[in-house]
């Protein structure tokens, strides 16, 4: 269970302090699948990267599993189990995807298993386990290859950034397929999506809307959804992918 207490994140621009996060709290339970939603600039992103460990909050306390993890780092959190997935994929030049999927794995898997986690994302094994994670890929294919690295860990919790971010629609069918299948095979992880996309939206368990960084909305997907779609202002971040 990720539990976030009172946290709240904010930068210096010139003389001034602009407040991102703002005294939030809010807690997912394990085998859930939460979408995050919210306007452009309602801290999105921001939160994600704190659960993550990529910013640390300005106050406030994490929580997972009981633990305090609040001042661990990124690869700290990552070793517990916390995946991340960026909005846009690093790339690795010089690195294989077989390397990149043992790397994410912690141990030396076999050809077999790396065209297993490729197939669960839908890529041809033999195309891709030998091309190197640089810019000859696309963004549909490196966001798809992060994702079998995600698989290939097993964490406990795994975040994604608006996943959809950059790719093709073919690419994004494929990852609510994915992301379809991944909520169907929950066991005791937790699945963090950060999006406005209507199609993700329609597969959480919960949806927690944010707003000048803070929860405005927290329950059921099948009763925030509706709020969402029924509320003119909120329009705007819930589209359908064209």
């Amino acid at each position: 269970m990720l539990e976030l207490k009172n946290i709240s994140f904010h930068v210096t621009e010139g003389n001034s302090q602009v407040d991102i996060i703002q005294d939030l709290s809010l807690t997912v339970d394990n085998r859930k699948f939460v979408v995050i939603t919210g306007p452009n600039g309602s801290g999105k992103s921001t939160l994600a990267k704190i659960i993550a460990g990529i910013e640390q909050p300005t106050s406030g306390q994490i929580l997972l599993d009981g633990q305090d993890i609040t001042n661990k780092s990124i690869t700290e959190r990552a070793q517990m189990g916390i995946s991340f997935a960026f909005q846009q994929p690093v790339r690795f030049r010089g690195l294989q995807v077989i390397d990149l999927l043992r790397l994410a794995a912690g141990k030396k898997i076999s050809h077999i298993k790396a065209c297993d986690y490729l197939s669960e994302v839908g890529l041809c094994a033999n195309d891709y386990l030998n091309r190197e994670v640089n810019s000859s890929l696309s963004g549909g294919e490196l966001k798809r290859i992060e994702i079998a690295t995600i698989l290939a860990r097993k964490t406990n919790l795994s975040i994604f950034d608006e996943p959809e971010a950059g790719i093709d629609l073919w690419s994004f069918q494929n990852l609510i397929r994915i992301f379809e299948k991944m909520r169907a095979e929950i066991e005791e992880s937790s699945i963090i999506i950060i999006s406005h996309q209507e199609r993700i939206l329609q597969i959480a368990d919960e949806i927690i809307v944010l707003a000048d960084g803070r929860v405005q909305e927290h329950g059921a997907g099948k009763d925030i959804l509706p709020k969402i779609m029924d509320t003119e202002v909120s329009m705007p971040m819930c589209r359908k992918f064209q």
